[in-house]
């Protein structure tokens, strides 16, 4: 039997108090599975936990008042590292920022059938608004040879970078949900090259690494990923990372080695030689 004064043991009520949890918690969190104790008196039945446990209850009882789900917290493990639970809280607020736009647009269509009347609203024909599969490719395909007729206007305004923006990102949209593995990767790659364009690093970096990312999880190799490093050595120059942007470089180089139509890793090549200019 473990006595309630043992020092490196706390009962459940001890813990409840230094973490902020409730007893009534902490007996839920043991049933599921989440936060156990280290040990059960085979007695009177009472719980124990290590004082070492008490950093993991704390961040328990944060991420429950953020209205994390048990089953995230859970995959957590007991010891999480500082970055799984950084991209945990980072996806979560995504989750809530996609319920909030949500509830936004609920009360704005409830305003509507407050003022206008449900029986109105009820005539609205949605069956437009969707799109087949043939239609989205022709979309897809149609925007992104537009966005290269606007890479290719050395005179564009603001409003015109604005736009090739949109189209890609608009291109993009249609072949994620219609598109193979390689229509991503060349649909996130024009959307770097279109940001790099209009000196924007960070995006031009994020939609370079998406590509890459693509490319990897399917196999995906040859001109796609050579085009993959070139549009992350052209996003750090446009960073100002002259030595990442030189390294990537060299990886794109080395990639058109293996290259075997003669068109495709001339445009890659000369793709390549035009970072920094």
């Amino acid at each position: 039997m473990v006595m309630e004064g043992s020092s490196d043991l706390l009962t459940v009520g001890q813990l409840a108090r230094r973490s902020g949890l409730t007893a009534k918690a902490l007996r839920h969190y043991d049933r599921v599975g989440l936060l156990s104790p280290a040990l059960i008196d085979s007695v009177n039945g009472y719980r124990r936990y290590r004082l070492e446990q008490l950093p993991h209850a704390t961040l328990v009882r944060v991420m429950r008042e953020l209205d994390v789900p048990l089953d995230d917290i859970r995959g957590l493990g007991a010891e999480p590292s500082a970055a799984a639970v950084s991209m945990l809280l980072r996806a979560h607020r995504v989750r809530l920022e996609a319920d909030l736009v949500s509830a936004q647009r609920k009360l704005h269509h409830l305003d509507h059938v407050t003022s206008e009347g449900w029986q109105t609203m009820a005539d609205i024909d949605r069956s437009s608004a969707t799109l087949d599969a043939d239609a989205e490719r022709t979309l897809g395909a149609a925007l992104f040879n537009e966005v290269w007729s606007w890479l290719e206007k050395a005179d564009r305004s603001a409003d015109d970078d604005l736009l090739m923006v949109h189209m890609a990102h608009a291109s993009a949209h249609h072949w994620a949900r219609v598109g193979e593995a390689v229509n991503r990767v060349r649909s996130e790659w024009q959307c770097s090259r279109v940001y790099a364009s209009v000196r924007r690093a960070e995006p031009a970096l994020f939609h370079a690494q998406r590509a890459l990312a693509i490319c990897e999880a399917n196999g995906i190799a040859g001109f796609d990923l050579g085009f993959c490093y070139e549009a992350l050595a052209r996003a750090y120059s446009v960073a100002g990372d002259g030595a990442e942007a030189l390294r990537w470089q060299q990886r794109g180089y080395d990639a058109a080695k293996s290259v075997t139509e003669d068109d495709d890793r001339e445009l890659l090549l000369a793709d390549l030689e035009s970072v920094g200019s």
